[in-house]
């Protein structure tokens, strides 16, 4: 019975552990804004090799996020990043009142060059630490 509630345990701190937020700031914008990225949610592409990423808005100011889909502040986008080719794939966007939708097809989308100070920030952020990010 204790093996079993050990067990039980492991998992739902684990099941905690992978749906937890670590929101790394990379930039700061005009108008108070800061823009963060979920470094447990960004990972390694296996069929296309990109790194994909959520990024979210903030306003600290407010008291706004950065925070993911689905939550009363949460603004944002997932976006899949070559980092050799400094271009990027946005995969979908949320909102409080629209839930983030990944679209099936991104792998076929026409890359766009990263471009814009929050873009720029955002690509030399992670691909600093592409080695470490898990493939999936």
């Amino acid at each position: 019975m204790r093996h079993t509630l050990l067990i039980a345990a492991a998992l739902s701190l684990t099941a905690a552990q992978a749906s937890a937020e670590n929101w790394v700031k990379y930039i700061d914008a005009d108008g108070g804004i800061v823009w963060s990225y979920d470094a447990d949610y960004t990972y390694r592409d296996r069929t296309s090799g990109r790194l994909v990423v959520m990024q979210a808005v903030a306003k600290p100011s407010a008291k706004i996020g950065p925070s993911s889909p689905g939550k009363p502040d949460g603004v944002g986008s997932v976006v899949a990043i070559d980092c050799k080719d400094r271009n990027l794939i946005t995969l979908g966007s949320y909102k409080p009142s629209a839930p983030l939708d990944i679209k099936s097809t991104w792998r076929s989308d026409t890359p766009k060059k990263a471009t814009g100070a929050d873009n720029v920030a955002l690509v030399a952020a992670v691909c600093a630490k592409a080695d470490d990010a898990p493939v999936k």
